[in-house]
């Protein structure tokens, strides 16, 4: 890269460093400032900062890899989660908002005991450690393809630049951050688009011909239902359990919907995230298809042997011009920090709050801010460590990884958030070894020929029935009033036509 790359590249980590120090006077005042950032965010900037934590380098870099080996089967995860909005809006946004917990988890204590609070919390934790790992890896790919550095250097690097400004800014800042990185996120692809189709004889009207003729959109294939093969019915049916756990169970967007002012602006904020989501598919699959067209046309431009999720990476370093290759770089860095600030932040809030101030609650809150810190500093030395061993190991296919431990550690609790939220009979001990039993069948069906868009729907409705069978046999009473949606009284805030509809 020439040093007007490197200049654009060390701006932007500047600026994000500047977002980190601006906010850290605000964070420190209390765990509500630290982890839900007093209130203080508007819903369209709460909404960006999801689908910037949710996009990821996974997507940015994978994405367009898988679309470049495969085609495009997968976008339909992401029409069905963006069809699911207005469902999360009119039930689960209020529910959340009504029970007004810091943590997710803190709502499995109230409906079941403290047992549930911790298992979900810790299964939170573990999982956001190996995702993390992840989104530090692939943007290390890039890096180490576009420098030539050393790819343990780079790794730590980006763990070390994470930690540091999440550990200043706290949730307020992660989520501004958030905001600028789904600005450079944009960006970054748009340019990459551009330069890809005039790089292409016939341009646009060739990626659509060429797409059609060999495949690389859908094929009559991919309309059939299979156990062993990724098809459209199976990701229509299997991406709702996928990434049910995603917006019911997991603290890294939980969190979120308490960061805004009111139930409605919280409703916005999924609206943007929903509108976003549908803009990622012709933008990240459409990358991923331009670059199958730009190569096909120039295969001596490839380089030999290199893997799927490598292809992003090299178009970027030989084909970009000056200056958009430090920019394309910078939306791959902020792909990676808007996911692993959020996640080092939530599992945080998990650790402090689920764990050291539920069992120790008599500090004072500067206590239990140092003690978040400290978390952020060990999550991310232990997520840059994982990195490392991935380095090591030469993964690929991250896409598919990352999308088969969402359903090992993720299905299971959101079945029991479901069983919590939706049932009267669910007790404590039903939910714990519901939860329990269907982890451990997970772990055993991943070994499976099933493809992964099972072991979510296996793991919901494995947790939930489980879960339900278990209370209705076993004595567990507790109150309930305002903890499921059938006995929750009417939340305060309502919701305007414009989202009750």
């Amino acid at each position: 890269m020439s040093l007007i790359d490197y200049a654009v590249i060390i701006l932007y980590l500047a600026g994000m460093l500047g977002i980190g120090v601006y906010f850290s006077k605000t964070s420190g005042e209390s765990t509500d400032s630290f982890f839900r950032a007093g209130g203080r965010i508007p819903g369209w900037a709460a909404g960006m900062s999801i689908w910037a934590t949710t996009l990821s380098s996974i997507t940015f870099l994978a994405i367009p890899g898988n679309a470049y080996k495969g085609n495009w089967v997968f976008a339909f995860g992401m029409i069905v989660v963006a069809c699911c909005m207005p469902l999360l809006i009119k039930y689960v946004i209020p529910f959340f908002r009504k029970i007004d917990a810091t943590t997710a988890y803190e709502y499995l204590e109230k409906r079941f005991d403290s047992r549930m609070r911790v298992f979900g919390s810790i299964v939170f934790i573990l999982f956001h450690i190996a995702r993390m790992a992840i989104v530090i890896y692939l943007p290390t790919l890039a890096l180490t393809a576009m420098t030539g550095l050393n790819p343990y250097i780079i790794a730590v690097a980006i763990g070390v630049l994470c930690v540091i400004y999440t550990f200043l800014g706290g949730m307020e800042g992660v989520i501004w951050s958030d905001v600028i990185q789904g600005f450079v996120l944009l960006g970054g692809i748009l340019f990459a688009i551009i330069v890809g189709l005039t790089g292409i004889e016939g341009g646009i009207g060739e990626v659509i011909s060429t797409g059609i003729s060999d495949g690389k959109f859908f094929t009559s294939a991919d309309w059939s239902w299979s156990f062993t093969e990724v098809t459209i019915p199976t990701m229509l049916v299997g991406a709702i359990f996928i990434n049910m756990y995603q917006y019911i169970g997991s603290q890294d967007v939980v969190q979120r919907y308490n960061t805004t002012k009111s139930v409605e602006e919280t409703g916005k904020s999924l609206m943007t995230n929903a509108w976003l989501g549908l803009l990622t598919i012709p933008l990240f699959y459409g990358m991923g298809t331009i670059l199958y067209t730009f190569y096909a046309q120039q295969p001596e431009l490839l380089a030999e042997g290199i893997k799927s999720d490598g292809v992003f990476p090299q178009f970027i370093v030989n084909q970009l011009p000056v200056g958009i290759t430090g920019l394309v770089f910078g939306a791959i860095f902020a792909a990676s920090q808007s996911t692993v600030s959020s996640s080092l932040n939530s599992l945080s809030a998990c650790y402090t709050m689920d764990i050291i101030k539920r069992f120790r609650p008599s500090h004072p809150e500067a206590y239990y801010v140092k003690t978040a810190k400290m978390v952020i500093l060990t999550a991310g030395i232990l997520s840059s460590a994982a990195a490392l061993y991935m380095v090591n190991t030469n993964q690929d296919e991250l896409l598919k990884t990352f999308q088969s431990v969402m359903g090992l550690f993720g299905a299971p609790i959101a079945g029991v958030f479901l069983l919590g939220m939706f049932t009267t009979k669910g007790n404590a001990t039903g939910a714990f070894w519901g939860t329990l039993i269907s982890s451990i069948a997970m772990y055993f069906i991943q070994q499976s020929s099933l493809t992964f868009l099972y072991f979510g729907i296996i793991g919901v409705l494995g947790s939930l029935g489980l879960g339900y069978l278990i209370s209705i046999m076993v004595d567990g009473k507790k109150e309930i009033k305002d903890l499921t949606v059938h006995t929750q009284s009417r939340h305060e805030e309502t919701l305007s036509p414009e989202f009750s509809s």
